[in-house]
């Protein structure tokens, strides 16, 4: 199938006409990088939960997306889910990367999954749920993916806020000194360092040092000649 490539303000374009007053802000930037000057091109897009799966439906009705991680932040009042896609995917130089931001208040942390049309966006979700207590609808999988059994319910590593982590939940690994009563273990004794190797092969330590020249044989004195008498 032949793609059809936009470029990033065609992208922004479309999706101001097709969603309107449910886009907060809408920035494009494209910046290049490295020796070879390669070309970075992104759309970001922040939309409100009401129309975000049609947003994620949109983009793929443009390319396919490739999803990166769906990373997110306490802000305050409201958790921020940030979805890292990029469509074009493999046509070098021409990608582009979308990051589609919606803002979920606290009071309803709610928002539907999109695994049904990006079937691995479910294991981002997951870690989500476990890590900043969003609820993510209709998940087919809603177990932990990082966090042990054990750990207690109703906290979530990433907030900010009073169901963050509990100060007596921090241990400073730091200030935990070596027990008292071990023995420390034994350390062997480092070996010297091997004299280096003769470039001779077969030559002895004893004989790595040059050899004085051998002298040629001296020429034997010619026999003296006695004339008969």
């Amino acid at each position: 199938m032949t793609r059809t490539m936009r470029t990033p303000e065609e992208i922004a374009a479309l999706f101001t006409e097709k969603f309107g007053g449910e886009l907060g802000e809408v920035t494009v930037k494209e910046w290049a990088e490295g020796v070879k000057k390669t070309p970075i091109r992104s759309v970001w897009i922040r939309v409100s939960r009401d129309v975000f799966k049609d947003a994620v439906r949109c983009l793929v009705d443009i390319d396919y997306p490739h999803l990166g991680v769906i990373s997110g932040a306490d802000m305050g009042d409201e958790v921020e889910l940030l979805y890292h896609m990029m469509i074009y995917f493999g046509e070098r130089g021409q990608e582009i990367n979308v990051t589609l931001a919606v803002p979920l208040p606290k009071s309803d942390l709610r928002i539907p999954t999109i695994s049904d049309i990006i079937p691995g966006a479910v294991y981002s979700e997951r870690e989500k749920q476990e890590m900043l207590g969003i609820e993510v609808v209709d998940i087919p999988d809603s177990r932990r993916l990082f966090l042990p059994p054990d750990f207690p319910e109703n906290v979530y590593p990433w907030r900010k806020d009073e169901t963050g982590i509990r100060e007596d939940m921090i241990k400073e690994l730091w200030a935990v000194g070596r027990p008292t009563g071990r023995p420390a273990p034994p350390v062997a004794p480092k070996e010297e360092k091997k004299k280096e190797e003769s470039a001779t092969a077969g030559e002895t330590p004893e004989q790595t040092e040059p050899a004085e020249p051998q002298k040629p044989p001296a020429a034997p004195e010619p026999e003296e000649v006695k004339n008969d008498e």
